[in-house]
């Protein structure tokens, strides 16, 4: 049984809950055993129902200021550490190092079985929006680095991560496996889907729609999307942002503040995967300025609906960018950006060309990413058998 270790898993709605979800399901549906050890969040019982693969779940509490998350306390559980000490796992994958990574080296460790840890997130700015003490950040992010230390192998999503994850001191060796996405839908229904949501979110075929799918924080660099809207508010755009976080009142605040109150629809989080599809479709540019993530799986969903996205070129996220061929790339600036904006407003078939490159470059399926993990998973096992001595009769 493989077991993929996430704390945040569906109905938490982001990139790495909805990549662990994914390996989950891929690898399930392909025949190998699964399960899922995650924390606890409300609604999870529905999913633990809907799942065709075992879920158990860590109990949580909230994390004060970082709704919808929650921190995981399974040794006051007797019940769950009963349980899951009687599980048996050939190998186990954390995707993230806290606690339930604690819990996937812990099996490893008494099972002698490998463990594989991916390098996510940009863990130092979670920290430091939360902790205002270099010292102990510091502290947090060696913890980090000690449990990837720990594991026996190592991967990223994209090689852009690397220096990241060289910068928090990490030294051994990584492999670069990509994230895949679940959007992928041929062009005539793409088309379709898109007449239907524009009309239903009352846009005029001449406006331009933009999008921001993601966590409403503000490391996500959403201040610099309506800062750079506000330059250009007399030009016939509207944006629809999907998600939420901590700091959506500021946001909405915010909105106000710049005079944006009609140019800008916050729709919350949308947990309905073909609703976000349709919304993706309907787009015209999707917006990603940010300089916190990785590989956004975001910007994957928007390019397989034929969606490109804005990002900026000192973003790790931008590796896959090919400016102006699968995407379009601007300086960290705010009138660079703005500018870039008005003139695919003006240009809508250099959109629609780059949209259709995107799709085919950028726009990966998940089936096709979980049948290399499941290579390098065999792989993996092999290797660990023959470091330590394992002889399988």
């Amino acid at each position: 049984m493989i077991g993929i270790f996430n704390d945040n898993f569906p109905p938490i709605l982001d990139g790495v809950a909805l990549t662990a979800q994914n390996y989950a399901y891929w690898l399930h549906a392909k025949g190998h055993e699964v399960r899922v050890i995650t924390d606890y969040a409300p609604k999870m019982k529905e999913v633990i129902k809907a799942a065709p693969y075992p879920i158990n779940f860590v109990p949580s509490v909230p994390i004060p200021f970082r709704h919808p998350y929650r921190y995981g306390l399974p040794y006051i559980s007797p019940a769950f550490m009963h349980n899951f000490r009687k599980m048996q796992f050939e190998l186990v994958h954390a995707h993230c190092p806290f606690i339930t990574g604690d819990l996937a080296y812990d099996a490893a460790q008494k099972q002698q079985i490998p463990l594989v840890a991916t390098f996510h997130s940009k863990y130092r700015q979670d920290f430091e929006h939360n902790v205002h003490s270099k010292r102990i950040v510091d502290a947090m992010v060696r913890m980090i680095i000690r449990f990837f230390n720990k594991a026996d192998e190592v991967w990223i999503p994209q090689a852009a991560v690397e220096p990241t994850l060289r910068e928090y001191g990490y030294q051994g060796h990584v492999e670069v496996v990509e994230n895949g996405n679940d959007f992928y839908t041929p062009r005539p229904q793409i088309e379709a889907m898109r007449a239907e949501m524009r009309e239903e979110l009352g846009m005029a075929p001449e406006d331009m729609m933009l999008l921001f799918v993601g966590q409403h924080i503000w490391e996500k660099n959403i201040g610099f999307i309506l800062d750079a809207l506000a330059l250009i508010k007399d030009k016939p755009f509207h944006l629809f942002m999907v998600g939420t976080g901590y700091a959506v009142r500021e946001i909405r605040h915010k909105i106000g503040q710049l005079g944006l109150q009609d140019r800008v629809t916050m729709l919350g989080n949308i947990h309905d995967r073909e609703r976000l599809k349709k919304i993706d479709a309907a787009a015209d540019l999707f917006l990603f300025p940010s300089l916190y993530d990785n590989a956004p799986l975001v910007v994957r969903e928007a390019a397989a609906m034929h969606t490109p996205a804005l990002m900026l070129q000192e973003a790790t996220a931008a590796e896959v960018i090919k400016p102006d061929v699968n995407g379009f790339l601007t300086p960290n600036d705010l009138q660079a950006y703005a500018d870039k904006i008005t003139y695919l407003l003006e240009h809508p078939k250099t959109l629609q060309k780059v949209g259709d490159k995107a799709s085919t470059t950028i726009s990966r399926s998940w089936e096709n990413v979980i049948d290399e993990v499941i290579l390098r998973y065999r792989d993996i096992q092999e290797s660990y058998k023959l470091k330590h001595g394992i002889i399988v009769p």
